[in-house]
């Protein structure tokens, strides 16, 4: 194992900020994209949406939790007198590590996989360790690396199959403090081989972080990288419930990785987070992991739903890439905004576009029945716009 870096030497208005922005006064997720500068609760755009309007536009999953996970979560509601009376913060704890084959010391709780994405920023990044990503991908990290006066490096994805080109992240910055890798990667949905990832953990700095965001993968059939972890790699693994479990609005995610690199995580009162999570939604996630098998059929009906929905787009002659997770990244041939007001006038909301591709829109993957009527709005919105 090799030392890490010592902190980011941070002033005390610094430290103020950063406890905002990683003590949950702002949500670290889809309605936390904010204007540049940094991160604002004030100025990131809210995810609310007209009563009856479908949603996706949020890469939330279109079913709440599965049914034992509800039953668990209401039970836990009847006890929440308590900070947690039946020990549901060490069962989720337990029952991780006891899947993933790691320690318990391994696994931390979190409000969402946000705040230790964040954190991860935070922890590994200062004016002289930059971060390094993809683009597009999920831009959390950039905001916060702005904070600390991170330089960031934004790689385009691999052309060929929209993957993490990972090659040129680590010679756009062959020092940086963390390289950040969404996979399935978020917009897109593409997935990077487990042999790139692997390359990059060993071909990076000894010191250098590799963090990797694994908020889509039970969408896919990819693996994880959950061996890097257990062989002591500088790897910290996210997870969340927020996607394919149905647990968005409940607020729970997991960082796994050595307990070195989670004392990192733990600066500008991490261990309070960590601790102070709501009983049910523990309840609930424990009794979901005990559920994989219907996870599995979310999977595969998630899979059939959005290949049904990419194939009628690109008999249109609209340009879709390839996804492995819940959404589709359609390319419109015109200016993206003008697309999206249109689906909102009639009563669907879509993803945004991201700056590297301006004619392009991400659609979450909703029930059968949301990406019919998302279909046969298509042609109409398109032809307006």
């Amino acid at each position: 194992m090799t030392d890490l870096s010592s902190a980011l030497p941070l002033d005390r208005r610094r430290m103020f900020q950063l406890a905002a922005v990683l003590g949950g006064s702002m949500a670290l997720g889809e309605r936390a994209l904010a204007a540049p500068g940094g991160p604002s609760a004030s100025a990131a755009p809210s995810l609310k949406v007209a009563p009856g309007t479908i949603r996706l536009n949020g890469n939330e999953y279109w079913e709440g939790p599965v049914e034992d996970g509800t039953d668990a979560a209401r039970s836990a509601v009847a006890r929440s007198n308590y900070y947690d009376p039946a020990g549901e913060r060490d069962a989720l704890i337990e029952t991780v590590a006891t899947m993933e084959r790691v320690g318990a010391d391994h696994v931390v709780p979190w409000a969402g996989s946000g705040s230790p994405l964040a954190r991860s920023v935070v922890g590994f990044c200062s004016p002289q360790r930059g971060l390094v990503t993809a683009d597009p991908t999920f831009e959390v990290a950039w905001m916060v690396a702005g904070y600390v006066g991170a330089p960031v490096a934004k790689v385009p994805l691999r052309a060929s199959d929209q993957a993490h080109d990972v090659r040129a992240m680590l010679a756009a910055n062959p020092q940086a403090g963390l390289y950040y890798i969404c996979n399935p990667n978020n917009p897109t949905g593409s997935l990077t081989p487990m042999e790139d990832i692997v390359w990059l953990a060993n071909a990076m700095p000894k010191d250098a972080v590799l963090l990797l965001d694994e908020a889509y993968l039970h969408f896919s059939h990819a693996a994880s990288g959950m061996d890097l972890v257990r062989n002591g790699s500088n790897v910290i693994i996210l997870r969340t419930f927020s996607k394919i479990f149905g647990m968005a609005g409940m607020r729970m995610g997991l960082s796994i990785a050595r307990p070195e690199l989670q004392a990192r995580l733990m600066q500008y009162d991490g261990v309070i987070q960590t601790l102070q999570l709501p009983v049910p939604a523990l309840a609930c996630a424990s009794a979901s992991l005990r559920r994989m098998e219907q996870i599995t059929a979310r999977r595969e009906q998630n899979t059939q739903t959005r290949e049904k929905t990419a194939a009628f787009l690109a008999q249109r002659g609209l340009t879709v890439l390839p996804s492995a997770a819940n959404m589709l990244m359609v390319d419109w041939g015109k200016p993206a905004a003008p697309i999206k007001a249109g689906f909102e006038a009639k009563g669907i909301a879509i993803g945004r576009s991201w700056p590297i591709w301006p004619t392009r829109s991400r659609i979450t993957i909703g029930s059968p029945a949301e990406m019919e009527r998302f279909c046969n709005t298509v042609e109409r919105v398109v032809s307006q716009a």
